[in-house]
């Protein structure tokens, strides 16, 4: 509307100027080199009109000839250009697809046509992966990371084609990189967390941690039990060269988590030590109350040390009664047997005895050995525990283990190892244990599901474990039965600090996508500002709308 209005008001302002020149008419003398031209104002002013009209058409005419070579270039840049993105655009759509051969074929034009493109080394290198040439595809990512605007790209594909081949220093060296470079980056500061605690560096793991939280990349709830995790795996670590240390650290880990089993035994016997009984019965009470387990029962009896077996009894009984569950009963049964006070122990038993345990079995053996010398009764039981069901134990990703550790051994995942029962977690659970669960005493022998005993701690963090075919049954993995040691010889034993480096897994590893696709729009992009006019004449029918 305001060009249209602006358009009539120079409209008239023209037509005043014409007829104010038309009322005053008058005449023009020219001389020059002899020659007298007479002629009227309003001729004049129409020739000089033309004059100006001729002189841009010509100076255009010319304008367009100089600038013809540089405007044909353009022209075949962006022509060029948007072949690329086109060809950068089907060979994405190719990889989605699964076709290799064409996703093959698109990155070789988009490598030709635009060669600077990020998106063209992104299709070279998922082209590359998907023809199986992994050098091809590590090339790509190295020239991706050697450029500003695709580093973290370029990093990322290089983690994961480390871990493709295993080759863990070089996956260490570039999460690290990443995490220099983007502190946020969520992955490679979950891959710094893992290498740390795989190696058993507690403290560069516990910086990881805050890192990690100071971006806001974990929950503060995951937080404060992976910080409880270390904190203990550090403590456990220190326990026998820097007392005070560990100390502090076990307490701190059961601040931010009261149900860590390991902090908390560990925390309350170093209380107990110090003198400060009643401080440590409540943090192993609070404990005990979320997980029961006999390492609490353990440090709970040990308050006191040098205590009789009685006075142990009796306090196992007080904390038994906090928490109802197998876990109680055995303990007392366990501290009974200790005390020699057969009739709590079998009072204890009793119940468990209908569906024995591998432990209850082996306690029963225990209370009948000791309480009558009745061998056969004896060996009744301990044939019992042969075929009994699995007692909890620490397990993680299969593997049981005798005693706690922080990370996991096969896949280095932080805090893996649960209290649970191994058969638990193979396939068909509720089968499983409905058939670990039998107590039928079986007087022929039977064939048994092979069992693979857990070795020491610290050869199941020094060897690599071994690899099962895809087609394997999976074996439980038991601790080896034996006869139940007294209390006073269980002690909890600090993790070991050897770790089997990240990227060695156990079983089929199924490597995800290395990069998510990314589709790039199939217009090759913005059009191009339209050029200002560049004479006059042009000038005002742009400003027109024209």
């Amino acid at each position: 509307m305001i060009r249209v209005v602006l358009f009539l008001v120079l409209v008239g302002l023209a037509a005043l100027g014409a007829a104010w020149f038309a009322d005053r008419p008058g005449d023009v003398a020219i001389t020059w080199l002899g020659y007298r031209i007479e002629t009227s104002v309003m001729l004049l002013a129409a020739a000089i009109l033309a004059l100006v009209a001729l002189a841009i058409l010509v100076w255009s005419i010319l304008r367009a000839l100089i600038s013809s070579p540089h405007r044909v270039a353009r022209s075949m840049r962006e022509h060029r250009a948007t072949r690329g993105f086109l060809a950068i655009t089907h060979g994405l759509v190719a990889v989605g697809a699964g076709d290799a051969a064409a996703a093959r074929k698109f990155a070789r034009d988009a490598a030709r046509l635009a060669p600077a493109e990020p998106l063209a080394l992104l299709l070279s290198a998922q082209s590359a992966q998907m023809a199986g040439d992994p050098a091809s595809a590590e090339a790509a990512f190295r020239a991706m990371a050697a450029r500003d605007d695709t580093k973290l790209l370029g990093l990322h594909g290089l983690y994961i084609e480390a871990q493709r081949r295993d080759d863990v220093e070089v996956a260490k060296a570039v999460a690290e990189e990443a995490a220099r470079t983007a502190p946020a980056l969520g992955w490679a500061a979950q891959a710094v967390l893992d290498f740390r605690c795989a190696e058993g560096d507690w403290s560069g793991a516990l910086a990881a941690l805050e890192r990690a939280v100071k971006a806001k990349l974990i929950a503060r709830a995951a937080y404060r039990r992976q910080r409880a995790v270390l904190l203990t795996a550090r403590a456990l670590t220190l326990a026998e060269a820097e007392k005070e240390s560990a100390k502090a650290l076990a307490l701190e880990a059961v601040s931010l988590a009261p149900d860590l089993v390991p902090a908390a035994a560990l925390a309350g016997r170093f209380l107990a030590e110090d003198g400060h009984a009643r401080r440590a019965g409540r943090i192993i009470e609070i404990a005990w109350r979320s997980n029961p387990h006999p390492d609490l029962a353990d440090a709970y009896a040990d308050l006191k040390p040098g205590a009789s077996a009685r006075d142990r009894l009796a306090r196992v009984q007080a904390l038994a009664r906090q928490a109802n569950g197998a876990e109680g009963e055995l303990a007392v049964a366990q501290a009974a047997l200790d005390a020699r006070e057969f009739a709590v122990a079998r009072a204890a038993l009793k119940p468990l005895a209908e569906a024995p345990t591998r432990r209850v079995a082996l306690l029963m053996a225990e209370l009948e050995e000791m309480e009558s010398g009745d061998v056969g009764r004896a060996r009744e039981w301990m044939a019992r525990a042969v075929n009994a069901a699995a007692d909890p134990a620490w397990t993680a990703d299969g593997l049981v283990s005798e005693q706690w550790m922080p990370v996991s051994p096969v896949t280095g995942r932080l805090d893996a190892f649960q209290w649970r029962v191994p058969l638990a977690e193979l396939p068909h659970a509720p089968l499983a244990r409905e058939l670990a669960h039998d107590s039928v005493l079986i007087e022929e022998p039977r064939p048994v599901t092979p069992v693979v005993h857990a070795p020491p701690v610290s050869e199941v963090a020094s060897k690599p474990a071994p690899v099962p075919s895809s087609d394997a049954t999976p074996a439980i993995v038991v601790p080896p039965a034996a006869a139940p040691k007294p209390a006073a010889e269980r002690t909890t034993a600090p993790a070991p600090t050897n770790r089997r480096p990240i990227g060695r897994r156990v079983g089929p590893r199924v490597v995800e996508p290395v990069i998510p696709l990314v589709h790039s729009p199939d217009d090759p992009g913005p059009e191009p500002e339209p050029e200002a006019p560049a004479d006059g004449w042009r000038r005002l029918r742009h400003f027109f709308g024209g």
